[in-house]
């Protein structure tokens, strides 16, 4: 199955990967992990890209941003590149390539997929048995979203801020969304969305970004497929 090219458009929402050099770590102290998203927050200052969730692995990372025009998640990983390569290849006297390759991408449509996109990205240490629970991984977004730790950075989407009328009963609302698992159908489709660089959504929403793009796209839909 053929890899589309990453697409981006302002205004929607993208899942982005990034893995470490033949999967080699990409982390080695607790200075890196802060480092990184200085770099990460300032970029998203600079190119008008609004944050919205986050984990960092130790051999990679996943973000999930929206553009203000389709060229500014492009330009975020380009200055986190320039600079966090740098950073660590100074720290541990090293040289080469830290990143594998250019990273990953796929356009989410926000009103039926978002917050699963956000569940399956702050679940990854827990799915990778690094810890129990989200909460007690400290370099992801959920204890901004579930726990009331602001973090200024995040913009929350309009689709996490109808969680409820206050912080409290969003993080309420959020935490709760976490008492049942992601099923591993919509796990997979997510995976399979962002190996590919395909857009995850529903017919109506892949037709409006081949309309908004003039070209097809790749498709991924979270769901049972439909009937023949």
């Amino acid at each position: 199955m053929p890899r589309k090219p990453r697409v981006y458009l302002g205004n929607i929402p993208a899942h982005i990967v990034h893995r470490g050099h033949n999967r080699d770590a990409c982390f080695f102290s607790d200075e890196d992990y802060l480092y990184y998203l200085e770099c990460l927050y300032q970029g998203c200052r600079r190119y008008t890209v609004q944050l919205h969730a986050y984990v960092l692995m130790t051999n990679h990372v996943h973000l999930l941003m929206t553009p203000a025009d389709e060229a500014g998640i492009s330009r975020v990983m380009q200055h986190i590149g320039r600079l966090y390569v740098r950073h660590i290849n100074q720290t541990y006297r090293r040289s080469g390539s830290l990143w594998e390759g250019r990273h990953k991408a796929s356009l989410i449509e926000a009103e039926n997929y978002l917050l699963t996109c956000y569940r399956y990205i702050e679940l990854n240490p827990v799915a990778a048995n690094m810890v129990a629970f989200p909460e007690d991984y400290r370099w992801s977004s959920y204890q901004h979203h579930a726990c009331g730790l602001t973090n200024p950075n995040i913009i929350e989407h309009d689709v996490y801020v109808r969680l409820g009328s206050s912080s409290t009963l969003r993080s309420a609302a959020y935490s709760a969304l976490f008492s049942s698992r992601i099923p591993q159908q919509d796990i997979t489709q997510i995976q399979k969305s962002i190996k590919y660089n395909y857009p995850l959504g529903s017919d109506r929403f892949r037709q409006q970004i081949e309309i908004a793009l003039n070209k097809s796209v790749g498709y991924s839909r979270l769901g049972r497929p439909a009937r023949r």
